[in-house]
């Protein structure tokens, strides 16, 4: 059961990469890289069972942190979020205050 909700999010987050991919101009000088929800695969381990997140997971998060409100605002991506309050914490990032 376990691996076909994994297989399921894996699915779904594959499937809107297309959406969220290539760069922003932000300012006249800075570019940001686009919100890039695949890019999270690994904390799914984390956020689905409960496990520590691993560095790369980590990593990732403070990598698409300005995305955060974005994909809470995404219904497909709401529940991850709100269900990653114990990972990101574990990786000290504050939960988005939007």
């Amino acid at each position: 059961m376990k691996f076909t909700t994994l297989a399921f999010i894996v699915f779904v987050l594959s499937s809107v990469a297309p959406i969220y991919g290539g760069i922003v101009k932000v300012s006249w000088d800075e570019k940001k890289e686009a919100c890039i929800v695949t890019k999270l695969q690994p904390c799914l381990p984390a956020v689905t069972n409960g496990s520590p997140p691993s560095t790369e997971c980590c990593r990732k998060l403070k990598e698409q942190q300005s995305c955060f409100c974005d994909y809470l605002q995404n219904p497909q991506f709401n529940p991850y979020i709100t269900a990653g309050k114990k990972v990101l914490a574990a990786c000290n990032i504050p939960y988005p205050k939007c």
